[in-house]
């Protein structure tokens, strides 16, 4: 007995049955007949009608009806002092999620049981009077988390130097750059001692300096101040570094939840690379004469493989048709690596190689063989292009992710460190 009341007192965060409806081109509750129909049925007891025809959110599918879930039936714990990071495409329903558990919107069904305080930082400027200075600001978020005036003076020195906005502390924050303003928000949101502290992908608004920064200090935050951190980002490196636990989120369901590296792992293996082709033809460019329509990344065995080792040797398949051969072309295929901040890492194309290619089939593919790779553990997104006399022929821009992991580079049996670097250097150290 003692036990269970020990693990029950160590949950924070209880969600149950959880599910949001939202009227798609609507803005509001929707009409007044679907508003009398409602009030209809629950004089009768019976259950909302509309619930009844929403769809489930897939985004890359047109529906019937003017209802989507964009949550549907979402259940787990949050334990004290836990990182929890929560993962999934655009549109999986991870916003919508925060906004529930920060209580700036209300769910359509089930119920979230919180103990403690909530600092959410969900959008640039979440919290914030435009019209008040940087100062105000600080105290005005504290006061709303509770806090005393006594208590937020012995924070605010720490507040301003994380921040680094003490020349500007006493102007109005609607004159602020969106970095100030998302450097502030998160300095209040981290240095106010909530016990829970909810962190959407907004940090990708600053610079690479503050989001290490930012990350650290929601590592310090949970490790030593055992407080509850709730991390929503695209970066799957800083997920499996700063988070403990993980969900997988897919059209409003959870897909997984487990270990913050698993779920990654889930999350990548599950993002089949002949999908994401379909999904983005949006994205695509080009004359559309000849179109990738399948990307592999292999071994050197052509084994198909999920994530690369740093250091090795493997292959980037394009696979390609054309509606009819080709015989007077100039074909030029190209590859660019960016990191999770849209930086050019690394870039090849095989004219660099002295290879153009005159004709192509009906179908056929472009190999490129990288050889030992250079970049350090992290998620990267790659572009592919098809060019033929400066004109593309097509690409897609982040068509897919590429995950490196620790490899033995040098072949010394050490493995290169993961730091603010993207590329490593090959080379011999001597004394003379």
């Amino acid at each position: 007995m003692p036990d269970k009341f020990v693990l029950l007192m160590s949950i924070v965060i209880k969600v149950e049955n959880l599910s949001k409806q939202y009227r798609l081109g609507s803005v509001g509750t929707g009409s007044f007949a679907h508003d009398l129909n409602r009030t209809w049925h629950r004089l009768r007891g019976n259950e909302d009608p509309y619930l009844k025809i929403g769809e489930e959110n897939d985004r890359t599918k047109k529906g019937s009806s003017e209802y989507v879930w964009a949550l549907k039936d979402i259940n787990f714990d949050v334990q004290h002092g836990e990182v929890l990071g929560i993962i999934g495409r655009n549109g999986a329903g991870k916003s919508t999620l925060l906004k529930i558990l920060s209580r700036t919107t209300s769910p359509t069904k089930g119920s979230v049981k919180i103990k403690g305080r909530v600092a959410s930082l969900l959008e640039v400027g979440t919290g914030f009077h435009p019209e008040l200075s940087g100062r105000e600001n600080i105290f005005l978020n504290g006061a709303i988390l509770g806090m005393t005036r006594h208590e937020i003076k012995r924070k605010f020195d720490e507040i301003v130097n994380f921040a680094g906005v003490e020349r500007y502390i006493d102007t109005p924050v609607k004159r602020y750059s969106s970095g100030m303003y998302v450097r502030l928000a998160f300095g209040v949101a981290a240095h106010l001692e909530p016990e829970i502290l909810i962190v959407d992908e907004v940090l990708a608004v600053g610079d690479a300096e503050f989001q290490r920064k930012a990350l650290g200090k929601m590592k310090d935050v949970s490790e030593k101040e055992g407080r509850t951190v709730l991390f929503v980002s695209h970066n799957m490196a800083a997920v499996q570094n700063l988070c403990t636990h993980g969900l997988v989120m897919k059209d409003g369901l959870i897909a997984f939840n487990g270990g913050a590296s698993e779920a990654v792992e889930k999350y990548l293996s599950a993002q089949k690379i002949q999908n994401s082709i379909a999904d983005m033809e949006a994205s695509r460019i080009g004359n559309g004469l000849v179109k990738v329509i399948k990307i592999e990344i292999c071994d050197l065995a052509d084994n198909i493989i999920d994530q690369v080792f740093c250091g090795q040797d493997f292959k980037i398949k394009l696979h390609y048709k054309s509606e009819k051969p080709i015989d007077n072309l100039n074909l030029i295929p190209g590859i660019a690596i960016t990191n999770q901040l849209e930086m050019p890492v690394s870039l090849h194309h095989s004219r660099l190689n002295k290879m153009i290619f005159k004709s192509v089939g009906n179908s056929g593919a472009f190999v490129f063989t990288v050889n030992k790779l250079a970049l350090v553990p992290a998620v990267y997104n790659l572009t592919y292009t098809l060019l033929s006399d400066s004109v593309y022929l097509d690409g897609i821009p982040n068509v897919l992710q590429l995950q490196v992991i620790d490899g033995d580079y040098y072949g010394s049996g050490e493995v290169p460190p993961s730091s603010s670097a993207v590329c490593l250097l090959d080379g011999e150290w001597s004394q003379k």
